[in-house]
């Protein structure tokens, strides 16, 4: 199983097991635990492929008494809004601080182990640059599912969805992230440091400083872009002009 996409091939492993009735609907699911240990994963991420069950309409997960398997679940049709780049990383930066700041206080020590090595992941020197971007994908998943509420990890998902999957935002996001990545490795490192303190306030201002920087060079990088499309047009505007006078 591909690491970076982990929690997605376990809930889809999770899910074929109910589609056989292994878990067939009404019944409780194995504890986090024994589903670790039968996937041979940690629980952090059996925990995240459970979150991301429970948003597709497949399980309900009751505290204090487990995911519980729903009966046939109506799938619907999932169109992503056509949003910008710069509307994009506000809505993330005012979630994702939040959701930060709520997972601080009671994060595991394992949690932090796996941010930790996903950190190492994105920093590696390698030219498999969608391996770094999924790294960096799962390293803010796994702060959302520490938070321990499933509305706030779907959010955070859908977002990530709409930084992956939508063409013109993943263009901007691109172009960014391939000038700053060792800055935004310093970034990510900060907000693991103030998860290790596990202090809200400051894990809540190292992801907002990680996404106002984001913010200051998408802005950098439209600008340029909208200098460079005047710059073009003008000198169409002038070409046009000179093939006229020739006349």
């Amino acid at each position: 199983m591909k690491e970076q996409r982990l929690y997605e091939t376990v809930a889809q492993r999770i899910a074929q097991r109910m589609q056989k009735g292994v878990y067939p609907p009404g019944t409780r699911l194995p504890g986090e635990r024994e589903l670790a240990g039968h996937f041979e994963v940690s629980r952090v991420t059996i925990r995240q492929a459970l979150i991301s069950l429970q948003a597709l309409g497949k399980l309900e997960v009751r505290p204090g008494s487990g995911a519980h398997v729903l009966n046939a679940a109506v799938s619907q049709v999932d169109v992503l809004p056509s949003v910008s780049a710069l509307e994009l990383t506000e809505a993330r930066s005012l979630f994702e601080s939040e959701v930060a700041a709520l997972a601080a206080p009671d994060i595991s020590d394992e949690t932090l182990a796996e941010l930790e090595q996903l950190i190492v992941e994105m920093s590696s020197e390698h030219d498999d640059v969608d391996a770094a971007e999924l790294a960096d994908r799962d390293f803010h998943l796994t702060i959302a599912a520490a938070a321990g509420n499933s509305v706030l990890f779907y959010i955070v998902e859908k977002l990530w969805r709409m930084r992956m999957e939508l063409a013109p935002v993943k263009k901007v996001y691109d172009s960014v992230c391939s000038e700053d990545a060792t800055v935004r490795g310093g970034e990510h490192r900060e907000i693991l440091d103030a998860l290790h303190s596990r202090d809200p306030s400051q894990a809540r201002l190292a992801m907002r400083k990680h996404f106002t920087r984001l913010l200051e060079s998408m802005l950098d990088v439209t600008e340029q872009k909208a200098l460079m499309d005047v710059r073009r047009k003008a000198s169409e505007s002038r070409e046009r002009f000179l093939k006229s006078a020739r006349i």
